[in-house]
């Protein structure tokens, strides 16, 4: 479950990225709303994720999916630039993501 908890913060990661680009540095209140929910949703999902899971483990993970998630809404949405270099370093941190699952420990494990 704790897994789960992490990926639903991550995912909560890209929509609070999201929502502050859309926010407009706050303007549009509707965005910064949304801003607000996500990010405080986010980091509860982390915290439940981190009673399990290492929590540098978690962390990494957290920041990873956030950060592929938010570069991936950038290309498609916002129509931001793709080039080789992003797409490899993009590529590596995805894998870098499955290594830190595929070799986590829980804590009492």
């Amino acid at each position: 479950m704790a897994w789960i908890y992490l990926i639903i913060a991550g995912i909560l990661e890209v929509g609070f990225t999201t929502c502050l680009k859309l926010s407009n540095n706050f303007s549009n209140v509707k965005w910064a709303i949304g801003f607000f929910i996500c990010a405080t949703m986010s980091f509860v999902f982390l915290n439940r994720a981190t009673t399990i899971l290492p929590m540098g483990t978690a962390y990494a993970v957290w920041t990873g999916i956030g950060a592929v998630g938010t570069v991936l809404v950038g290309i498609f949405f916002f129509k931001e630039p793709v080039n080789f270099w992003r797409v490899f370093f993009i590529s590596t941190l995805i894998l870098s993501i499955a290594g830190l699952k595929f070799f986590a420990e829980t804590k009492g494990a």
